[in-house]
């Protein structure tokens, strides 16, 4: 947000704290409109405007900010998801443990713990590099949508588990379904958070 703000013409300079929500600028006679547009157009808002705007599914530049942020959340989480995976197949793990075990389970778990941390240690990367420090970047990163990537982690290993026939590993040919159905589950939802209250799931 802070970029945008500072991108405008007149803006000498923004100070954004993600943890309270607000944004100091100092400016050369910005009009308020030019502001809040720089603002609603990352996809945040603005004394509550987005909230305060009836809810509709219709708004298409809504869906790409959305398609976005998700398309950021699918990296985040593929790279611990997809690296679980593969190291159980590259290991003959998954084909070693019962179905149904105690072990099993575990085993299943783990994948999707990885792609959460995978997906704040991205978002707190990005936000470090638009010169937020690094605790700061972390609680925004935590922030995050957790029901989003959750979505995201249990659809594409619901897809994964259909073609391995239950068996623990990474099936290749399920890469291109599993990114599909990651993206899809989570994106309608992602839409609505932006839209209705402003946040972003990244």
């Amino acid at each position: 947000m802070r970029e945008a703000l500072e991108s405008l013409e007149g803006v000498l300079g923004a100070e954004v704290s993600h943890e309270t929500g607000q944004a100091i600028v100092t400016h050369d006679g910005v009009g308020r409109p030019a502001l809040v547009g720089a603002i609603t157009n990352v996809g945040y808002s603005a004394d509550g405007e987005s909230m305060d705007m009836e809810f509709s599914w219709g708004d298409g530049s809504m869906w790409l900010q959305s398609a976005h942020n998700t398309k950021w959340c699918l990296i985040g989480c593929s790279i611990g998801e997809f690296g679980t995976l593969a190291a159980y197949s590259a290991f003959s793990i998954g084909a070693s443990v019962v179905t149904g075990s105690n072990l099993y389970y575990l085993l299943l778990i783990l994948p999707l713990i990885n792609g959460l941390i995978t997906s704040v240690m991205l978002e707190t990367g990005i936000l470090m590099r638009s010169q937020m420090d690094f605790g700061n970047a972390l609680s925004t990163a935590l922030g995050m949508s957790f029901i989003s990537m959750l979505m995201m982690e249990i659809a594409m290993e619901i897809t994964d588990l259909w073609f391995t026939g239950g068996e623990l590993g990474m099936n290749p040919i399920a890469i291109p379904f599993m990114l599909l159905v990651g993206f899809l589950t989570p994106w309608p939802y992602n839409y609505w958070r932006l839209k209705k209250f402003g946040v972003a799931c990244h």
